[in-house]
């Protein structure tokens, strides 16, 4: 493997993220760079799972063009909602910037970043009528590091997002932030 790639990884490795998140190994993807390690996470209070998430980061050495790099990392961050916050027209706007801030409070340079934020309800009948309404929030988003070395600060940072998701406070001092209400009640299956 790659001296980078190997670099990389144990930046990788090295990562604490705060007590809620925790992470784990997952088959790396096959087909879409020569290299590949991936990594889930979810994030808990007790026995509840509050969010989930996989990333994992790419590495081509001869470089790709689409990712104007060598490293990608492409990430998926999922949470339930409270059904009323899903339609709040700024909710896309508000997730995305969760990424980017923690990116930025770990001064972490990237480029070519993309992504989407989306938002799901669902809402039961019939058979399934006794069950509450659902909504998650999704967001998916993949950009290029700039350092190899850095790749344990990008799984850091996108760990606070996760943790975000999950409505959790940050942990550190800094500017107020309102978490989202976390979702209350029994969960459907």
């Amino acid at each position: 493997m790659p001296p980078a790639f190997l670099q990389a990884v144990a930046a990788l490795e090295g990562v604490e993220p705060r007590r809620e998140v925790r992470l784990a190994p997952l088959p790396p993807p096959r087909r879409l760079a020569p290299y590949a390690h991936a990594l889930s996470a979810s994030v808990r209070a007790g026995e509840e799972e509050l969010a989930d998430g996989r990333f994992v980061l790419l590495h081509e050495p001869a470089g790709e063009e689409s990712w104007q790099g060598v490293f990608r990392v492409v990430t998926l961050a999922r949470a339930d909602l409270e059904p009323e916050l899903a339609t709040d027209p700024l909710l896309p706007e508000v997730a995305w910037s969760w990424l980017t801030e923690a990116l930025d409070a770990h001064g972490l340079a990237r480029r070519a970043a993309g992504g989407t934020v989306t938002r799901a309800g669902s809402h039961f009948f019939g058979g399934l009528a006794d069950r509450p309404a659902r909504a998650e929030l999704e967001l998916r988003a993949s950009w290029t590091p700039l350092e190899a070395a850095g790749a344990g600060g990008h799984l850091l940072a996108w760990c606070e997002l996760l943790a975000q998701c999950a409505g959790l406070p940050p942990e550190t001092g800094g500017p107020a932030v309102t978490a989202l209400p976390r979702r209350r009640g029994p969960q459907p299956g």
